[in-house]
């Protein structure tokens, strides 16, 4: 049983780079490893605020057991009467509000870290549609392209594809460059999410939203809508590719001929379909 114990509290303490993941896996603990600065506050934030609220269960257990211990009926018969105490009123109003502020400091941090956008390398504009995204690279001579979500019955694990997670063709994007999103939706509302990159924003009908990333290190990273959109909502997957410079210079070219006859026409698409 502590055996269990302590491998549960150092998979929870263990540093990010320990479990490389971009999807996530089954009975995984702790946040997804960080691929961008944004992320890398997020998490940085989230240990600090799980090593604060541990250490206050810690002070809190501690006390109710020394209470119970010290002053039971057996042990304190004769209760004291003392209703003030000065000292420990100030004590319990202070420290709280020092905690408080150590929590919000690198909260207003991360904050202002997620509205403040950067000077921008490229921009991304996504779309969101019941049940599938757009995409477009204005930087590209307006290279747009839709991306599905692969059936399940057409998922070959053999080439890594994951259920629920595959798309039919993926967005590609360069490591060490600002990216602009921008987000709108043609129907409700959406919300494109990669948890590795630190984005969750709403794609709202009518309005052009903005966020941005920047991608530290390739790989292909999955995300899924965030936001109750209809009976199609799991079924909306994200996949990027991010790649270095140069290839994504060789895919741009590729990619303005695979999706030169793109109309935008969209089908009606069935959920799961």
């Amino acid at each position: 049983m502590f055996k269990r114990l302590a491998l549960f509290l150092a998979a929870l303490t263990a540093a990010p780079a320990a479990a490389l993941a971009d999807f996530p896996k089954s009975w995984e603990l702790n946040l997804q490893p960080p691929a961008g600065p944004l992320a890398e506050q997020m998490v940085n934030f989230h240990h600090l605020l799980l090593w604060i609220i541990t250490a206050i269960v810690v002070f809190v257990f501690a006390l109710l057991v020394w209470i119970v211990v010290r002053y039971n009926h057996k042990s304190n018969p004769v209760p004291s009467t003392t209703t003030h105490n000065t000292l420990l009123e100030v004590i319990w109003t202070v420290i709280p509000v020092i905690i408080l502020i150590v929590v919000a400091v690198p909260s207003f941090k991360v904050l202002f870290s997620q509205g403040q956008i950067p000077e921008a390398d490229m921009t991304l504009k996504v779309t969101g549609y019941q049940w599938y995204w757009g995409y477009e690279y204005p930087d590209a001579e307006n290279l747009a392209f839709n991306a599905y979500m692969i059936p399940e019955k057409d998922i070959d694990p053999s080439k890594g594809q994951k259920r629920l997670l595959e798309t039919d063709n993926e967005v590609v994007l360069p490591i060490g460059k600002v990216i602009r999103l921008q987000l709108t939706a043609q129907d409700v509302i959406h919300a494109w999410t990669i948890p590795a990159f630190g984005v969750k924003k709403d794609a709202v009908p009518g309005r052009l939203n903005e966020a941005w990333f920047k991608i530290d290190k390739p790989g292909v990273y999955y995300g899924q809508c965030s936001e109750i959109c209809g009976n199609g909502h799991s079924y909306m997957p994200i996949k990027v590719r991010a790649v270095t410079e140069q290839e994504f210079t060789a895919w741009v070219a590729q990619a303005k001929t695979k999706f030169s006859s793109n109309n935008f026409a969209n089908p009606v698409v069935v959920a799961g379909k």
